[in-house]
């Protein structure tokens, strides 16, 4: 019989956690589960602890793979070789809560059938040994459960983003199998592309508000670790153009809601306006990099961004004009960073928020 739970913990160089990791899922007072461990090579004995936890528990499985600098490779090999009626990604340096499994699966049985369960966690700072904050996208007075298309128009009203982390997630197996829902290989912030495509695509979509996940900031992760956001510029450019293709196709599906366009039009358009032409990112960024990673993005032309841009306000329309004029008209580049000089200088006037909403 498959279990209710597949557990997939992506594992490289996590010695100093990973048994403090895999005892918060062998202490759960919840047993059906199965544990697929994903060991990338690693410089310390993430694998000899992994091989130590399957030798004592069947449910533990180990498979292994080459060092790739991110989790999208096990994640995805974890995707294939589950079993369980529902996913939980689990990172090999943070934990589960205390008899969480058996809530989840409790509160899952009050109310199945959906695609996603999103849930909340706690954040520890590892710097300074506090749990510092509670994380649930969606607000309490959320309706207890709705289509994806529906939780993406009743984003903007929230104050963080609706699609969470994929750890804050509880995923229906079958429909991340039936889509064919991967992470991009090699791409560290899977979070940004793979979660607004799955929320999109639920039919059904039930948040728990259960904090069942314990998520470790700590100092040599590859997000702590980051020096400046030119550091995964290369993951934005892959993130966007990802995310275009995607509204491309499903814009173009019947019964397609043209708000949605709008809502993600003004998340993307200002990931892309900050990530390139935000005054701080001008300074720190070469322009020729820029340069570049923006010709990844628009590789195929424009077709997939105009799409997307055509009905937002006449400023980002403007903006986007200038997206184009930097890539395509290297006379015109000078220019173009002046003009979001400008436009950031106009935006953090009236939102005083630092960035373009």
């Amino acid at each position: 019989m498959n279990p209710f739970f597949s557990i997939i913990v992506p594992c490289c160089d996590v010695a100093p956690y990973l048994r403090e990791c895999l005892d918060s899922v062998t202490n759960q007072s919840f047993k059906d589960w199965e544990c697929l461990l994903g060991v990338e090579e690693s410089k310390d004995d993430t694998e000899k602890i992994a091989r130590e936890y399957a030798a004592k528990d069947p449910r533990f499985k180990v498979f292994t793979g080459p060092r790739s600098g991110s989790c999208s490779a096990s994640r995805n090999t974890g995707i294939d070789m589950a079993t369980g009626e529902y996913i939980i990604f689990l990172d090999g340096d943070d934990t589960i809560v205390e008899g969480s499994l058996q809530r989840l699966h409790d509160k899952i049985a009050e109310r199945p059938g959906a695609d996603l369960y999103p849930c909340a966690t706690r954040v520890h700072n590892d710097m300074t040994g506090k749990d510092e904050e509670l994380r649930d996208n969606y607000p309490p007075d959320f309706s207890d459960t709705t289509t994806g298309p529906e939780a993406v128009l009743a984003s903007e009203r929230f104050t963080k983003d609706v699609c969470p982390m994929l750890q804050l997630t509880v995923f229906r197996r079958l429909f991340l199998v039936e889509n064919g829902l991967k992470c991009i290989k090699g791409l560290r912030r899977q979070d940004s592309e793979f979660s607004p495509r799955a929320l999109y695509l639920a039919k059904r979509v039930t948040p728990l508000h259960e904090p069942f996940y314990l998520y470790r900031i700590r100092q040599n992760a590859v997000g702590s670790s980051a020096r400046g956001h030119g550091y995964f510029h290369g993951d934005w450019a892959t993130i966007i153009r990802s995310l275009l293709s995607f509204h491309a196709k499903v814009s173009a599906e019947p019964g397609f809601d043209r708000r949605i366009s709008d809502v993600w039009g003004r998340k993307w358009t200002g990931w892309l306006f900050y990530f390139w032409f935000d005054p701080s990112n001008v300074r720190s960024i070469q322009r020729a990099r820029r340069v570049e990673t923006l010709g990844a993005i628009f590789a195929d032309g424009f077709a997939d961004f105009a799409a997307l841009t055509g009905s937002l306000s006449r400023a980002r329309r403007i903006a986007a004009w200038w997206v184009r004029a930097f890539v395509r008209h290297p006379a015109l580049r000078g220019t173009a960073e002046l003009f979001f000089r400008a436009y950031f200088r106009l935006a953090n006037a009236h939102s005083h928020s630092g960035k373009p909403k």
